[in-house]
């Protein structure tokens, strides 16, 4: 009991205190809301004047909006009857200019019409004059043919006929003035570039023969390469394809053959056997085959030695493979590897000199006798042969024109193949450069004085100068100046078909009139 009083007291005292403290909320809560409310009035209060004043604003705005409208609206309506004046001034000025146009219009089509009244009368007058001309002209004209005793036509027709024979001589003469000063200027200019390309490059030729001259070291070899019954010989001509000719030439032996790169790997194996000693047909044939190898050696590094001088890199190696076997041939005696390197030299010197692709034009030079390296059972001509073979190895499309223009195959379309055509004719005419047996100069010398004593109005034909000209006597009573001319080209034409020559031969045409009286 004595524990439950205190309780009871603490319970009773904390819900006095609960209810005392929701008095104090409740009273605090209505003074709030009080307050609240009257706030809320003055908050109302001070809107609706608030809303007053700017209702009051609005109405002052937009008068003033309406008065600033309404000055817009007359502004705009005094500057658009402005513009009315203007325009209605200007139509009025364009219309009195139209008008013052069309009465200039009504007076000049009024003269006009008085003109073509007064040409309309002369034209008739003019028609009337015509006819009265044309029947003077017929009678006129029909005295003339009785008087002629030629007609109208046949008139015209000689007349034409003169003037014509009158302009082509005239013509003729005109062209051959013209030719002749070209000539002269181009001569002039060529002779210059040729002379400088010349100076400036010349190499020194290798003339080669059919045959190739091995020493012995004494008269006891001879036998030792004969062999017991000429095993030995019949051994070697046979892996060699190259005669072995043993005379009484003392201490050497004669290898002879056509193709220079047989007759190079003969005397190569023949040193090889005769410095070795042992001369059997096993020995012969390792001995061949080494020379084989060292003469293909030998190819590679020419064709890479000429393919560097010259400058003309990225060449189909196989191509520099054939330049290298042109080391072993010759035409006319003149080495033709020596010879196309010459031609890619002259080439690019005359290209500089003319302004086109020098590295071109060596590199056209160098492989325009490409063709000569194959050998001789491959058929066709070495111009034919190496157009195939520059196709097929991809090479450039002005090098293989040049290659198949440079012996005029083909009628030459670039300046690269003119040029090729020109160098090589520079290095094969400059004397030393080739020789040819007698038996051939003869027959080449007499098939030239044929073909120009061929003609019709040739009457002597002599080839002089080694070849280089032929001079032709003409009937002067059968051509005429003119016509000398048109026999020097066929002449010309021909010998370029049928003839092979190196260089270039002038065909010389002379006529010689005589009159011969007697004083008695």
């Amino acid at each position: 009991m004595e524990y439950l009083v205190p309780i009871i007291c603490a319970v009773v005292a904390l819900i006095a205190g609960i209810i005392v403290g929701m008095v104090l909320r409740k009273s605090i809560a209505e003074g709030k809301i009080g307050s609240a409310e009257r706030e809320a009035k003055r908050i109302i209060e001070d809107g609706k004047k608030e809303a007053e004043e700017i209702k009051k604003l609005a109405e002052t705005r937009k008068k003033e909006a309406l008065l600033e409208a309404k000055e817009e609206i007359l502004q705009s309506r005094n500057e658009a009857e402005r513009d009315i004046k203007e325009r209605r001034k200007e139509v009025s000025n364009m219309e009195r200019r139209v008008n013052q146009k069309e009465e200039n219009l009504d007076r000049k089509t009024e003269a006009l019409e008085k003109k073509n009244e007064l040409l309309d009368r002369k034209i008739k007058e003019n028609e009337a004059e015509r006819e009265k001309i044309g029947e003077l002209f017929s009678l006129h004209l029909k005295r003339l043919e009785e008087v002629s005793g030629y007609s109208a036509e046949q008139a015209k027709a000689e007349l034409i006929e003169k003037v014509e024979t009158e302009i082509k001589d005239e013509l003729a003469k005109k062209m051959i003035d013209l030719e002749e000063q070209f000539k002269e200027e181009a001569n002039a200019k060529s002779r210059n570039i040729l002379s400088l390309a010349i100076q400036r490059f010349a190499a020194d030729h290798v003339a080669e023969a059919t045959i190739s001259v091995v020493p012995l070291p004494n008269e006891e070899m001879k036998g030792r390469i004969i062999g017991r019954e000429g095993r030995n010989i019949q051994k070697l001509e046979t892996l060699t394809g190259v005669e072995l000719i043993i005379d009484d030439t003392p201490e050497a032996i004669t290898l002879s053959g056509f193709d220079p790169v047989r007759r190079e790997i003969a005397r190569l194996a023949l040193e090889k056997l005769i410095s070795d000693g042992r001369i059997h047909p096993a020995r012969i044939e390792e001995s061949v085959e080494k020379a084989r190898k060292e003469v293909e050696a030998s190819i590679k590094q020419a064709g890479d030695s000429a393919v560097f001088e010259v400058g003309a890199h990225g060449i189909n190696p196989e191509l520099v493979r054939l330049l290298g076997r042109l080391r072993y041939r010759t035409s006319y005696g003149q080495n033709v590897l020596q010879h196309s390197i010459e031609v890619a030299f002259i080439s690019g010197i005359i290209a500089d000199e003319l302004g086109v692709d020098s590295t071109l034009a060596r590199r056209a030079g160098l492989l325009h006798d490409i063709g000569k390296a194959f050998p001789h059972d491959v058929e066709g001509s070495h111009v034919q042969i190496g157009v195939e073979a520059a196709r097929k190895y991809k090479e450039n499309k002005d090098v293989i024109h040049a290659i198949e223009a440079h012996h005029n195959d083909v009628e030459p379309q670039t300046v690269i193949a003119i040029i090729v055509q020109a160098a090589d004719a520079i290095s094969a005419a400059r004397p030393g450069a080739r020789r040819e047996d007698l038996e051939n100069y003869i027959k080449r010398l007499q098939k030239l004085e044929e073909i120009a004593t061929g003609f019709e109005g040739v009457d002597k034909a002599f080839a002089i100068q080694a070849g280089r000209e032929i001079r032709v006597m003409v009937k002067p009573e059968e051509v005429n100046d003119e016509g000398m001319k048109l026999i020097a080209h066929d002449i010309a034409v021909k010998i370029k078909n049928e003839v092979k020559y190196p260089g270039q031969i002038k065909i010389n045409l002379i006529r010689e009139s005589r009159a011969v009286d007697y004083a008695k």
